[in-house]
């Protein structure tokens, strides 16, 4: 590595080949003495069968992993992992943890799994939980977190500690990280959370405190870039088969029945299109990355009425994004109302394209049509055996990556491998799907749908997919 380029908010090292390291802040960057002691996994029985334990400092992770022979290495992440050195002693640490933003399944095992790895692995025996998100920093609400509080909450859904939209507000969240003494904050949430977390690393930093800062990210749509995929996102698909397999019964039951399912996806349909894919029984799939019409020729109706005459059925599934510009009226009167998070407040697009369904073949045909929103149902479910794995693997990762003094960094799955992103990185845009990307094909090969796409609706920045987009 041949060079570095650093400031408060990117610290870029450089090297052959143009290999790119998008490195994390650490804390001799500010604390150059800083004290190190051995790793206390050196001594841990569970550790002692492993041949290679400690991660080496210069491993990195690639951000693009298809290549051409001449291709540069290009952009890569620092791996995440166990060091050999640590910059907290066990006995000094008091770590707290936050759950910010709306649920996902898995939030209780992330915080299982961060206490027990702060506890198993490393010593550590003060835990804060901060209780209802942000405000409860300076509303010091506080619940003492050890391995027997915490051992069976995975079980359950939704978050032990409580969470909250809003309520950041940065120099009384860290006056009160100081006024207490806390010197590691983990907190899991989704983009609006993350800058926090790095609005709170820079206070921090500004007022030259050993405190850590960890991110795990959060968001049932999948929609954090960089990453492969976020935690609760297979639940959440898994979860769907529910309400797309009980919109089948309905649609099959009835002459020229339709089950209408709206599935989360504010801005991303990740979920709508996996679900989709995995369950087959799908007709038509709504996206808010591929825009729709219904009038006409090649619209909605039009493909509507061609399912109807050919199977007597037919199940939809809507994103809860999708269609938006279609309400035009209705979004002018209400495009300035934003949720707590700062969430721009979508109109109910299920409810509004079920009526037009309606209205549209009332005259035409007998028409059976069962709307199903499923939201609140998928979001509090407890997390699924994949996702127990994922959310274990971040926490142990996160908890490592702190332990080893990086700092102002979210922990995230990259082509396979664990990974410490700095914050900038993970708040700069949204994963959406692409639509000239082959999984929209494999889905529409398997609907069996048009794309209902004019060639000037097509975005030309979506003709190549971008490194952000989930991978298989």
């Amino acid at each position: 590595m041949s060079s570095s380029v650093s400031n408060s908010d990117r610290k870029i090292v450089t090297g052959s080949a143009g290999y790119i390291l998008e490195d994390v802040p650490h804390f001799t960057d500010d604390f150059p003495d800083c004290p190190t002691y051995p790793n206390p996994l050196q001594d841990n029985a569970a550790y002692s069968v492993v041949k290679q334990y400690f991660v080496d400092d210069d491993d990195t992770v690639p951000q693009k992993i298809v290549v051409h022979p001449d291709s540069p290495r290009g952009t890569h992440f620092r791996r995440a992992g166990p060091r050999q050195r640590v910059y907290f002693e066990s006995d000094d640490v008091l770590a707290c943890i936050v759950t910010c933003g709306g649920l996902c399944p898995g939030l209780n095992t992330v915080i299982r799994e961060i206490v027990c790895g702060l506890s198993y692995m490393y010593g550590v025996k003060r835990i804060l939980g901060i209780d209802g998100g942000y405000r409860g920093f300076y509303a010091r609400n506080t619940i003492h977190l050890d391995t027997n509080t915490v051992n069976d909450i995975h079980r359950s859904g939704g978050t032990i500690l409580g969470t909250s939209r809003g309520g950041h507000d940065t120099t009384k969240i860290v006056d009160s990280i100081q006024d207490r003494g806390i010197n590691q904050v983990y907190i899991i949430g989704g983009d609006g959370s993350q800058k926090g977390a790095a609005a709170i690393f820079e206070e921090i930093r500004r007022r030259k405190l050993k405190v850590a800062v960890a991110g795990i990210p959060k968001t049932i749509d999948n929609d954090i870039p960089i990453i492969d995929r976020s935690f609760g996102f297979d639940t959440a698909v898994e979860e769907a088969q529910r309400a797309i397999n009980a919109a089948h019964v309905e649609a099959t039951s009835f002459e020229n029945g339709i089950g209408l399912v709206k599935l989360m996806g504010r801005y991303s349909g990740f979920i709508a299109m996996y679900a989709t894919l995995a369950s087959r029984d799908v007709d038509c799939c709504l996206i808010p990355e591929s825009p729709f019409f219904l009038e006409g020729p090649g619209g909605l109706f039009e493909f509507i009425s061609k399912r109807l005459k050919e199977s007597g059925h037919m199940v939809i599934v809507i994103a809860e994004g999708a269609g938006q510009d279609l309400l035009a009226e209705s979004i002018e009167e209400s495009k300035t109302l934003k949720d707590a998070s700062g969430n721009k407040l979508l109109q109910d697009v299920g409810l509004w394209i079920s009526q037009r369904i309606k209205d549209h073949f009332a005259k035409k045909m007998t028409l059976n049509l069962k709307y199903i929103d499923p939201t609140y149902m998928i979001r509090a479910v407890p997390s699924n055996a994949s996702d127990n794995v994922c959310c274990t693997l971040l926490a142990q990762s996160a908890v490592h990556g702190v332990m080893a003094g990086y700092n102002g960094f979210t922990v995230g799955l990259v082509n396979g491998r664990h990974t410490y992103i700095p914050f900038y990185r993970i708040t700069e845009k949204q994963n959406k799907v692409v639509t000239t990307d082959r999984m929209w094909a494999r889905l529409l090969s398997s609907t069996n749908q048009p794309s209902f796409m004019k060639h000037d609706d097509i975005d030309s920045n979506q003709l190549v997919g971008e490194p952000g987009t989930m991978k298989w």
